[in-house]
């Protein structure tokens, strides 16, 4: 070792106490700080965002040299190729302070990196070629890094379905006792609204399209004098570009910008993912205080500081409040899309620096939420099973007028006879803390005889749900269609519940 390494060692170690240090001093977004996954938080990270833009800058200039501009040399597209990660971000600030432009800055700065290209980069383009296509890009990155994650969540949220396809539970309406139903219907309610979701960002994805070279007001005018009025190699140039950039086709018109009608279809579909997750969430927070059915609860987790007993549902409430962030997002982009004069106005810039990223970090985060309790809900068949016998007898009295009547009695006396005894029930119940004896009262009532052997079945659970299993075996058999084209996911899913941050 040369005596010069611990010297070095030393130094970077230096180094990286002071960035600890002064990140420390600066506020930083928890969505990436605390939450966000590495591939969400890096897809709109400056090296994302600026290597794009160079690369953005080597398409346009490998499609002007093919379209003929000699201009553009292969020394240039070669050192331009072997430039596009390593960015001088100091040498790029330094410039920004100075020409109060990003784009110009990152020119320049590529320039230097590149020398034999400084001359072509950025040739017949206007800032907006770099910035928009590059958003697209990453919106477009974003939806491929959000979408497998959903199916993943539908997938494990099917099997559970699946697995608790007959096990009855109380209904609620009101979130009060209602007629019941089973563990698996309920929770087909919440894979009718995920499956809405993976259809809206799927079609959000599919329909995103690449901006292209448009110019300055999108009329294409500094291309049509590059290429001396060749309106054919415009056309080529935009289709080349577009291609080498992955996408298949542009928006057809533009100003200088692309739609910002486009964000707002975006957001719109990140926030109905979080209106479901929020609704979703919000059940099992309530079923968690029946002591119904539970998130995963890891073996040295703290629920409370004080109360040692506790396991609050700590994932469930912070899906509901990440699901409110998202949710409030949506309307940056409509009040965006509105404000856009002629070709545009630059007051859209600071707003979508902001929303279009935090609504891809929060839509992840909530995901992968989701995914950490999709993998271990914990369901007490015992406990549900209690809590429908409390509320079964009442919810039996028309099925026990109807066995008298079979049996020779009077519809009319029988309703009066079991509402009496349906009263003294309750009031045991409501006013002395009991269980429900109604059973009991109807076993000891002499006019009820006729029934007392048919009581059992007359009031077995399953006999109540109606076809709820039935319902959940064709519901399944749909889902599974709809993830048909999403297979490869679903084969490779590993279980996993993910490191979740408390």
């Amino acid at each position: 070792m040369s005596s010069q390494q611990p010297a070095q060692q030393q130094q970077q170690q230096q180094q990286q106490q002071q960035q600890q240090q002064d990140s420390r001093d600066r506020y930083q977004s928890p969505l990436t700080s605390r939450y966000a996954s590495k591939e969400m938080a890096y897809n709109f990270s400056d090296n994302k965002k600026f290597s794009t833009w160079r690369k953005l800058w080597l398409n346009l200039a490998k499609a002007e040299q093919k379209l003929g501009l000699t201009e553009v040399t292969n020394e240039a597209l070669a050192e331009m190729e072997a430039n596009l990660s390593n960015i001088d971000f100091e040498l790029a600030a330094a410039e920004e302070r100075r020409r109060r432009h990003d784009v110009m800055a990152h020119v320049h700065t590529f320039g230097v990196a590149a020398p034999k290209a400084a001359a072509i980069i950025h040739l017949g383009a206007t800032s907006c070629y770099v910035t928009d296509n590059a958003d697209l890009i990453a919106l477009r990155d974003g939806f491929d890094i959000l979408i497998p994650k959903l199916v993943i969540v539908i997938s494990r949220f099917t099997a559970f379905a699946q697995k608790f396809r007959d096990l009855p539970t109380l209904g609620f309406t009101h979130f009060q006792p209602a007629q019941l139903t089973t563990v698996g219907k309920r929770c087909t309610l919440w894979l009718q609204d995920l499956l809405m979701d993976l259809r809206n960002l799927q079609r959000a994805r599919d329909d995103l399209r690449f901006r292209g070279v448009k110019g300055t007001t999108g009329t294409q005018a500094s291309f049509l004098t590059l290429f001396n009025g060749d309106h054919g190699k415009v056309e080529a140039l935009d289709k080349l570009v577009t291609e080498l950039s992955g996408f298949d086709a542009t928006y057809s018109v533009t100003g200088q910008t692309y739609p910002r009608k486009v964000d707002y279809d975006v957001l719109n579909s990140l926030a109905s993912l979080g209106a479901t997750a929020h609704r979703l969430a919000t059940d099992l927070r309530l079923l968690a205080n029946l002591k119904e059915i539970e998130e995963p609860f890891e073996k040295d987790q703290i629920g409370s500081s004080a109360m040692a007993y506790k396991r609050n549902p700590m994932r469930c409430e912070r899906v509901c409040a990440l699901s409110r962030h998202l949710m409030t997002l949506a309307a940056n982009g409509a009040h965006t899309a509105a404000v856009q004069w002629l070709e545009r106005t630059l007051d859209d810039s600071a707003n979508r620096r902001i929303a279009l990223p935090e609504a891809f970090l929060t839509a992840d985060i909530v995901l992968s939420l989701l995914l950490n309790i999709s993998a271990g809900l914990v369901v007490y068949p015992q406990v549900i099973r209690a809590r429908v016998q409390s509320e079964l007898p009442f919810m039996a009295t028309e099925n026990i007028i109807m066995a008298m009547v079979k049996k020779g009695g009077d519809r009319q006396e029988c309703h009066e006879q079991i509402r009496v005894l349906s009263h003294q029930a309750a009031a045991q119940v409501k006013q002395m803390g009991l269980q429900n004896d109604l059973i009991d009262r109807i076993k000891k009532t002499e006019y009820f005889k006729p029934i007392w052997n048919d009581l059992d079945a007359l009031l077995e659970p399953s006999t109540f749900v109606g076809r709820a299993p039935q319902q959940v075996d064709s519901f399944v058999g749909m889902v599974k269609d709809t993830l048909k084209p999403y297979q490869a996911i679903v084969d490779n899913d590993s279980g996993d519940t993910g490191s979740i941050t408390v």
